[in-house]
C-alpha cells in the first residue's frame, strides 16, 4: 500500500517537503565555543561555474585533509562529527558558512573564563593549508562562546577585556540568556559574541547562536551593497550635469526651424542624450542585483533581530539599536542611489521624447516646404505646359495647312478650277479650331 501511495506523488512533493527540515540548528548545551566562517567566492564562480561548485570544492578538500566523504556535489547542506569539533556547511547562494563547534565541558562552571575560552576556540583544530587557500575569500570570521549560567558576566568585569571595541552591545534574549558583542572585528582577525544560558530550553541555546550567525553574516552581506553605491554616487552626477547642459542647450535652440543646420544640431543632442541612456543603463544593470540582494539581507537581518525579543540591559545598546545606528544608514544610502537611477533614467527618458519631438516638428515643417516647393514646381510645369500646347496648335495647325495646299495644287494640275491658296487660307480658321478641340479632349481623356 506504501508503494501505492509513493507512486501518487508528485515529482517534486519529498524533495520540497525535505527543504524545511533541511536546515536545522545545531544542538549546543553550555559551555560550547564555536567558530563561524562565512566564505564569498563569487568571482571565483564567475570564471570557473556556479557558486555551488566552487563551495563543493573547498568543502571537499576540507573533508579529504580529515578522510571524510564529501557530500554529494547537489547537496546545500553537511554535518559531521569529527571527533574534536562538529562542523555545519551550509552553501547559499552567494556564500558558504562553515560552523565548527567543540563542547568546553572541560572547564567546570566555577572555573569558567571567557578569555581562555576564545582561546580554546575550534579555529586550532583546523588544517592550516586549507584556511591559507581561503585567502580573500573569507566575509565573516566571528567566534561565540555559550557560556554557562553561573559565569560571571558585567560590562565592567570581563567583557571589558574581550572586547576591544568602545561601544559594548547587549540584551536578554528570549527572558532565558544574555548576549553581548560589539561587533568589531578583533586584533585576531575575529569578531566575538558572548552567549550566557541563564535557563534555555532544549535547542533554545541552538537557535539563538544560529540566529547570531545569521545577522552577522547577513550584515555583511547587505553592507556588499555600500561600495557600489560609493562609486556610483560619482558617476550619476556626472550623468546629471550633462543632461543638465543638453537640457540647456535645448532651451537655447527653442525655437523650431526647419533649416538644415538646425536639424543637425537636434541630432546631435539625440546621440548625446542616447549615450547618457546608454550610461545610466548600464550603471543600474552593475548595480541593480547588488543592490536588491542587500536590501533582501537587511530585511533577513531585521527578522533575525525580532526573533530575539530583545530586553534591554540598563545602559547598555541592544543589537536592534545598533543596527538602526550603524546598518541602516548603509541600507538607506544603497535605497537612495537605486531611486537615484531610476529618476535619472526616467528624467533621460523623458528629455529623449521631448527632443525627438522637436526634430519631428521640424522635419515636418521642412516636408511642408518641400510640398509647397513641388507645388510651386507643378504649377510652373502646367503653365509651360500651356505654353507648349498652344505652339503644338500652330503647328500642327501650319503642317495640316501645308498638306490641304499640296493636296490643292495636285487637284488644279489634274485640271480643276481650284485656287489651293485661297482654299488653305480659308481652311486655316478650321484646321486651327479642330486641332485645339481634339488636343483638349485628348487631355481630358488622359486625366
Amino acid at each position: 500500500m506504501a508503494l501505492a501511495y509513493s507512486q501518487l506523488n508528485h515529482p517534486l512533493r519529498v524533495p520540497l517537503a525535505a527543504e524545511v527540515h533541511s536546515r536545522p540548528s545545531l544542538r549546543l548545551r553550555a559551555p560550547e565555543t564555536i567558530t563561524h566562517l562565512a566564505i564569498y567566492a563569487r568571482d571565483d564562480a564567475h570564471v570557473g561555474g556556479d557558486n555551488l561548485s566552487t563551495q563543493h570544492a573547498i568543502l571537499s578538500a576540507f573533508c579529504a585533509h580529515f578522510g571524510v566523504a564529501s557530500p554529494a556535489g547537489d547537496a546545500k547542506y553537511f554535518f559531521h562529527d569529527y571527533g574534536r569539533f562538529r562542523l555545519k556547511w551550509e552553501c547559499h547562494t552567494e556564500f558558504a558558512t562553515y560552523s565548527f563547534v567543540e563542547n568546553a565541558a572541560g572547564l567546570a562552571a566555577p572555573e569558567w573564563d571567557a578569555e581562555q575560552a576564545f582561546s580554546r576556540a575550534p579555529l586550532r583544530h583546523l588544517p592550516q593549508q586549507w584556511l591559507l587557500e581561503l585567502q580573500g575569500k573569507i566575509m565573516v570570521a566571528t567566534h561565540v562562546v555559550l557560556a554557562p549560567a553561573a559565569a560571571c558576566l558585567s560590562d565592567a568585569g570581563p567583557l571589558g577585556r574581550i572586547f576591544e571595541g568602545s561601544v559594548l552591545v547587549g540584551s536578554e534574549v528570549l527572558q532565558r540568556g544574555q548576549v553581548w558583542t560589539d561587533f568589531l572585528i578583533q586584533a585576531d582577525g575575529f569578531s566575538r559574541f558572548i552567549v550566557k544560558d541563564v535557563d534555555f530550553l532544549d535547542q533554545q541555546a541552538g537557535r539563538i547562536v544560529q540566529r547570531l550567525l545569521e545577522i552577522e553574516t547577513y550584515r555583511m552581506m547587505a553592507l556588499l551593497g555600500l561600495p557600489h553605491a560609493q562609486r556610483s554616487a560619482p558617476l550619476l552626477n556626472a550623468i546629471e550635469n550633462a543632461l543638465v547642459t543638453l537640457t540647456a542647450a535645448m532651451t537655447m535652440s527653442n525655437s523650431v526651424s526647419a533649416e538644415l543646420s538646425d536639424t543637425e544640431s537636434e541630432q546631435g543632442l539625440l546621440r548625446q542624450i542616447i549615450a547618457l541612456a546608454a550610461r545610466i543603463e548600464k550603471l543600474s544593470l552593475e548595480n541593480s542585483y547588488r543592490f536588491s540582494a542587500s536590501k533582501a539581507y537587511f530585511r533577513l537581518v531585521q527578522s533575525r533581530i525580532e526573533e530575539l525579543r530583545e530586553i534591554r540591559v540598563e545602559g547598555v545598546p541592544t543589537i536592534e539599536e545598533f543596527m538602526d545606528r550603524r546598518l541602516a544608514p548603509a541600507m538607506n544610502t544603497c535605497e537612495a542611489i537605486m531611486r537615484r537611477q531610476e529618476t535619472l533614467a526616467e528624467r533621460i527618458a523623458h528629455t529623449n521624447d521631448l527632443l525627438r519631438t522637436r526634430v519631428g516638428i521640424v522635419q515636418e515643417q521642412q516636408n511642408r516646404q518641400i510640398l509647397q516647393s513641388m507645388n510651386t514646381r507643378a504649377a510652373q510645369q502646367l503653365r509651360l505646359q500651356q505654353a507648349v500646347e498652344g505652339l503644338s496648335v500652330a503647328a500642327i495647325s501650319y503642317y495640316v495647312a501645308g498638306l490641304l495646299q499640296y493636296a490643292g495644287k495636285g487637284l488644279k494640275a489634274a485640271g480643276l478650277a481650284v485656287n489651293p491658296d485661297l482654299v488653305t487660307g480659308m481652311l486655316i480658321p478650321a484646321i486651327a479650331g479642330a486641332v485645339w478641340w481634339g488636343l483638349r479632349r485628348m487631355h481630358r481623356g488622359l486625366h
